[in-house]
C-alpha cells in the first residue's frame, strides 16, 4: 500500500483508470483531500490511493529510466551517470545494493520504481524521469 507522504512530483505510478492499467506521473500530493493529481498520459486526473499502486522495479524499467547494464559473475550492475544498483540476477530486484559516491545503500527487499526516484532524488539531488520519446 502506498502511503501518500512518500509521494512525490515526477514518480512514476501505476494508475486504475476506469478498470485499465496506465502509467502516470504524480503532478500534485494533495494531503488535505489524501489524493493525488497524476498525468495517466491522456489527463491529469485525481485519484485516491485506492486506485495507484506502485510499479515494481525491474529490468525493463531501468531501462526506461536510462540505465545501462553490465554483467559480471555476481550479479548485475545498472548504472546511470555515477550511479550504480547491483542485483544478483535480473529476476531478483528484492537484494539490492545501490551507491553515489560514499553513499551506499542495501535493500532486501522490491522497491518500486517511485521509491527508486525518490532514494536518486535523496542520494544525487538530481530527478530521475525517464526521457522524452520523440
Amino acid at each position: 500500500m502506498l502511503k501518500l507522504g512518500d509521494l512525490k512530483q515526477g514518480d512514476i505510478l501505476s494508475v486504475n483508470d476506469d478498470g485499465v492499467e496506465r502509467e502516470g506521473v504524480v503532478v500534485r500530493v494533495s494531503h488535505e483531500d489524501h489524493q493525488v493529481l497524476v498525468d495517466n498520459g491522456i489527463q491529469e486526473f485525481w485519484y485516491t490511493l485506492d486506485e495507484v499502486k506502485p510499479i515494481p522495479l525491474d529490468e525493463s524499467q531501468l531501462m526506461a529510466l536510462g540505465f545501462t547494464k553490465e554483467e559480471f559473475e555476481g550479479g548485475i550492475k545498472y548504472k546511470k551517470d555515477s550511479f550504480r544498483l547491483v542485483t544478483p540476477n535480473r529476476d531478483n530486484f528484492s537484494n539490492i545494493d545501490m551507491w553515489w559516491r560514499e553513499d551506499r545503500r542495501h535493500f532486501n527487499f522490491p522497491l518500486g520504481v517511485h521509491q527508486l526516484q525518490n532514494l536518486h532524488l535523496d542520494m544525487t539531488k538530481v530527478p530521475l524521469e525517464k526521457p522524452m520519446v520523440k
